[in-house]
């Protein structure tokens, strides 16, 4: 590994007119600059923050992940009587600025790695960087239903895991076909009276074992060939779902309080193709045991990297690693 030390001062930059580019902070070279701003993120910027980094945090528009979306949070550790996403995400965001990390609401633009410091293209503002930590998380895949937003929290969720114990000896349903439908439908029988899995097709997509395990499953229902028209509520919450058979045509309502679509995750990785190493689904991967990417001095943690657990508190945990392990990095350049 080099240790040659990067500049704390750009002496001379050029910036070509034609990107668009109108400004560049020639004054400073950020130590560490995060982008994303779920758990992973706030909890790589109050790590880098205590260590004298001074990261600077550009979050996004729609900053805070997919917690900002989540209704109740109630395994979380430290709240022992829950917590609301927006909530949650709003006491370490308040945390990780009371250490001195900075935010930009903005979302990025692209990254040049082929350059030392990095490049990080905002808008028309370009920031330095000596290390990048990626934290911008995956997204679920929806249906589309403008009913689907609608009931979002109020019994529509796309986390067996996280919501699923809301929902005891009620019925519910779970939206695909693949292996995450099947984990989250044996999941939810755990708790739920009963267990829909509603597939468009007429055979799952999913490994044959987690197949058989569903279709054995006394709890779980497999409704067939069919599609999801609307999903039905009132003021409050989910009572049911109008369904369609794809095959005749024959329309049907089923009553339900709980809907969990289930049809895939989107990593947000499109600013890295062709930079990061990326796995068949579009995943960061990370080298074992550690957040380090392909690229020196480019780290990841968090959904953006973890197609498995997917969970708020692990995603803090990479967070965690990806700041010691940038730290660490910055050492061993001089920095």
């Amino acid at each position: 590994m080099s240790c040659t030390r990067l500049p704390d001062k750009l002496i001379s930059f050029e910036v070509n007119m034609s990107d668009g580019v109108s400004s560049v902070n020639e004054n400073a070279v950020e130590n560490v600059v995060i982008v994303g701003s779920g758990p992973a993120g706030l909890t790589a910027a109050v790590y880098t923050a205590r260590a004298n980094l001074r990261p600077l945090m550009i979050e996004g528009e729609e900053a805070g992940g997919q917690l900002m979306i989540t209704t109740d949070v109630e395994n979380y550790p430290g709240f022992d009587h829950g917590v609301t996403g927006p909530d949650l995400i709003s006491v370490m965001r308040k945390q990780a600025e009371r250490f001195g990390t900075r935010f930009i609401t903005r979302n990025v633009d692209r990254i040049d790695t082929t350059v030392r410091p990095f490049k990080i293209y905002v808008g028309k503002e370009v920031h330095l960087a000596k290390s990048v930590i990626v934290t911008t998380g995956a997204s679920a895949k929806w249906l589309g239903l403008p009913s689907e937003k609608k009931y979002m929290s109020r019994g529509v969720s796309a986390c067996a895991t996280c919501d699923g114990a809301f929902f005891k000896n009620v019925p519910v349903a779970v939206i695909g076909g693949g292996d995450t439908a099947m984990e989250e439908a044996n999941f939810l029988t755990r708790f739920a009276s009963k267990v829909y899995v509603i597939h468009r097709r007429d055979h799952f997509r999913a490994s044959k074992i987690m197949a058989d395990r569903t279709l054995k499953n006394p709890k779980i229902e497999v409704v067939w060939d069919t599609g999801v028209e609307e999903i039905l509520g009132n003021d409050k919450q989910v009572t049911g779902a109008r369904l369609k058979n794809l095959k005749t045509g024959a329309t049907s309502e089923l009553a339900l309080e709980g809907f969990f679509v289930a049809i895939g995750h989107k990593p947000n990785t499109d600013l890295f193709k062709g930079v990061l190493t990326l796995d068949e689904n579009g995943y960061i991967k990370t080298k074992p045991g550690s957040t380090y990417t392909n690229v020196e001095g480019l780290f990841a943690a968090g959904d953006v990297q973890d197609h498995v657990y997917r969970q708020a508190v692990t995603a803090a945990g990479t967070g965690c690693m990806a700041a010691i392990d940038c730290e660490r990095w910055l050492e061993s350049q001089g920095s």
